[in-house]
């Protein structure tokens, strides 16, 4: 009997061996994904332009088309973050192909400097690919002092070949704190 005992533990003890290898690949595999997983998402979005809000877009054509008009409404969001945000004009119409400025006013409500970031979204979704910002506070961080009132613009054109049957288009802004900048 004890010959066949010190078998089983061999027996078990290889694969005892055999599963803490294979674990070890598994947790090298998925190391290897995660640190992997950033480089690739960077790349992703860098091919479908989805992170591309810190730059200005491109205006290909200078056409303003008088023929009609594109109503611009502006909606204002905080989120977890003691600011008051309003757009100073709640819609505009506009001339596809015209250059557009628009005005926001955002007020530190804290006794402490916050900083923030906008990031941009449009209704319907399909406008997004035809709204063109030039100049806009979303494309950089926002510091404000205790109190602090600024008056932003986010300079615009639509370009004309928005499809006909959009008539109307949200630009909504959400604020968001940037965590670790200017924090006590």
């Amino acid at each position: 009997m004890n010959a066949a005992q010190d078998e089983r533990r061999r027996e078990t003890a290889q694969h005892n061996r055999t599963l803490l290898m294979k674990l070890g690949v598994v947790v090298v595999a998925m190391f290897g994904f995660g640190y992997a997983l950033v480089p690739f998402y960077e790349k992703i979005c860098q091919a479908t332009g989805l992170r591309d809000i810190d730059r200005a877009d491109r205006v290909v054509n200078t056409q303003v088309d008088k023929t009609r008009l594109v109503t611009i409404e502006f909606d204002t969001n905080l989120r977890n973050l003691p600011w008051e945000f309003r757009a100073l004009q709640l819609a505009e119409k506009v001339h596809p192909g015209e250059v557009t400025q628009a005005m926001f006013e955002v007020v530190n409500k804290t006794n402490r400097p916050i900083t923030g970031q906008a990031i941009p979204s449009y209704a319907p979704q399909q406008a997004s690919l035809y709204f063109r910002k030039l100049d806009c506070f979303c494309f950089k961080q926002q510091t404000l002092q205790p109190g602090e009132k600024r008056d932003m613009p986010v300079v615009f054109v639509v370009d004309p070949a928005l499809p006909k049957d959009v008539g109307t288009i949200t630009l909504a802004y959400t604020f968001f704190e940037v965590e670790g900048n200017g924090r006590s």
